[in-house]
């Protein structure tokens, strides 16, 4: 389910829930077909033939179902008109002659045009019902006529321009709805005057900022003033101007005098700023807040805790609202951790966390507290570490989206006992391992995403008996092996495996090596690899070899070089050569002048000359 459709299914889902006291106030019959009655001129319901003139236009104006619908069987006495497939448009003339009507009820037809502003005539009009249909162009201000309005349904037309501020002589008025529409400008400050009015809903329109009271945003402070108040929805517009800027919500301020407030949705309207604190002060009867999808930061109000009847909330204190069902704090700038208190909220069915900067570990001792869980949104944030085990606790788990963040570790195996899961998107993060094959478990599973992970090993052969699988997203991992062709595998539409190098087989359209070749290729490859593992080898060895027969011989020449200059020192290879007649002539024929000293058998010369004779000699007495 798309978040889009959530939001108005949310508001769908809200107004039905507080129907039962529009029932005791409206005193109509809205959950039964709507009719739009006439009775013949024997009743005084319509006064004259003018009203049965009227009628009639009506209808030549309208455009009935082939082969006969319910215009087949109009006749002057009575008529049905809503879920008719009518289509049409309404007449801009003739219609203000029904001076005795009471309810126009033509919703959920296909009626075109506009609105015409005849309709403003009907003084007696209490009930207005022109929802879901293609209706066109602005709301007439004559609309406002009609001092007698009790109720007034646009919802889910093409209507554009501004919300008149006429609408605030509608004294009477206790339902005014004008959501999913085309609607500009501001929400009038005159709807501070409806006392009695007890739903306003405008979400799902283009309201904006800038003036109507509201210091700056477009939601009047005179709202404050509507005592009877129950419902208001203002999602998915932009009430802040688009500015975002702190302040935004200080309009909460003249809220907090509605005293039966019991919903109140300002869902992604670009607000910024922090709470106020007067938001503690809002109704103790309030049920549902919703302020999700907006700019909001800084910390929430203990005290809103008070608000003890609180079931819906998109940022609560999560410690003392044990009855919360519904929890949705997406598209803000939340940072830090999941706090350890939301495991309170026994009661939570849907958690919506996404499109945060919130960062940590999913908490261990949390998740497995949701035993009523039925969604849970962690996706676009920084969340780090690993999935716990417990989320194999979560029996009524439909929906799992833990996507683009940094989370890691292996897939709980425990996830196949979620065995109502529907949708499971865990892409882009750094899970890794083998894909669980528990997940063959997973009988209702239409929507699996794993894509963008390191995940290994081969691809479950039993998630082929997966029959309600419809979208498989396994691409860029490093899986392997055979991929298997039964089930969603045969529809090349509904797989992905893209970025897995190795992967092979399955059916033709994917265009994969058959498995044997693959096989064969691996072998051949592997005995190439270990030939040139063993060249290498001994390549080296015999480097090896012949680096260390080198560098012995150079060590065995040094060495043999190294004795020769030792013998030659020790022969006197160091000393200056002279010959025999020099040194005879140096000293002087070995006089005994010379002679300074004499041993047994070598007597000592001093060596008269050049300076290079001048020294002592040594003369052997050989002779």
């Amino acid at each position: 389910m798309s978040k889009p459709t959530q939001l108005m299914e949310m508001a769908v889902f809200s107004f039905r829930l507080q129907w039962w006291f529009l029932l005791v106030s409206l005193v109509i019959s809205i959950i039964s077909s709507f009719k739009l009655e006439s009775v013949s001129s024997s009743t005084p319901t319509f006064g004259n033939e003018t009203d049965k003139l009227a009628l009639l236009v009506i209808k030549n104006h309208l455009l009935d179902v082939p082969n006969g619908g319910a215009l087949s069987s109009w006749n002057d006495s009575a008529f049905l008109l809503e879920d008719q497939s009518l289509g049409g448009s309404l007449p801009p003339i003739g219609i203000g002659n029904l001076t005795f009507l009471r309810e126009l009820l033509l919703s959920n037809n296909n009626l075109q045009g506009s609105i015409p502003s005849d309709i403003g005539l009907l003084r007696r009009l209490q009930h207005l019902n022109l929802s879901w249909n293609s209706l066109q162009g602005q709301i007439p201000a004559e609309l406002t006529n009609w001092s007698n309005l009790i109720t007034m349904d646009l919802t889910k037309n093409n209507l554009t321009g501004q919300i008149p501020f006429q609408f605030g002589h509608m004294s009477k008025l206790l339902l005014l709805r004008l959501g999913a529409n085309g609607l500009t400008g501001v929400i009038p400050f005159t709807l501070g005057n409806l006392s009695s009015l007890q739903m306003f809903s405008a979400g799902f329109n283009h309201l904006g900022g800038g003036g109507g009271g509201g210091g700056g945003v477009g939601i009047p402070h005179d709202l404050g003033r509507l005592k009877s108040l129950k419902l208001l929805y203002l999602t998915a517009n932009n009430l802040s101007g688009g500015r975002g800027m702190s302040g935004d919500l200080n309009f909460l301020n003249s809220l907090t005098n509605v005293s039966s407030l019991r919903a109140l949705s300002l869902y992604h309207n670009n607000f910024g700023g922090m709470l106020p604190n007067s938001i503690v002060n809002l109704s103790t009867q309030i049920q549902e807040l919703y302020v999700g999808g907006n700019q909001i930061f800084g910390s929430i109000p203990k005290e809103i805790g008070n608000l003890i009847d609180l079931t819906a909330f998109s940022r609560p204190p999560l410690a003392t609202l044990s009855k919360l069902y519904y929890l949705d704090m997406s598209y803000n700038n939340l940072e830090g951790n999941i706090p350890t208190s939301l495991r309170n909220c026994h009661n939570l069915e849907i958690l919506d966390i996404s499109d945060n900067n919130l960062s940590g570990s999913v908490p261990e001792d949390v998740i497995g507290h949701f035993n009523q869980l039925t969604t849970l949104y962690l996706e676009q944030n920084s969340f780090t570490g690993s999935i716990s085990a417990d989320i194999g606790q979560l029996k009524n788990l439909n929906e799992l989206l833990v996507s683009d963040n940094n989370l890691s570790g292996e897939i709980p195996w425990e996830l196949g006992s979620c065995s109502v899961l529907e949708y499971l998107d865990m892409a882009r993060n750094s899970f890794h391992g083998n894909v669980p094959l528990s997940f063959s478990s997973l009988r209702g599973i239409q929507f699996l995403d794993l894509s963008c992970n390191d995940l290994s090993g081969t691809i479950p052969k039993e998630l082929e008996n997966l029959s309600a699988l419809l979208s498989l997203n396994l691409s860029f991992n490093y899986l392997e092996g055979e991929i298997p062709s039964g089930g969603v595998f045969k529809n090349v539409s509904g797989i992905s495996i893209t970025g897995n190098k190795k992967l092979c087989g399955g059916i033709p359209q994917l265009h994969l090596p058959p498995c044997s070749d693959r096989s064969s290729s691996g072998k051949n490859g592997k005995g190439e690899h270990l030939s040139i593992k063993i060249i290498i080898l001994i390549s080296i060895a015999g480097v090896s070899c012949l680096a260390f027969l080198v560098a012995s011989i150079l060590l065995y020449g040094r060495k043999k070089t190294l004795r020769r200059s030792s013998s030659r020192a020790s022969l006197g290879y160091g000393y200056l050569r002279v010959s025999y007649q020099e040194l005879c002539k140096a000293a002087a024929g070995f006089s005994s002048s010379n002679l300074i000293g004499m041993g047994n058998f070598v007597s000592n010369y001093v060596l008269l000359g050049p300076t290079q004779y001048s020294q002592i000699y040594n003369k052997y007495n050989l002779l």
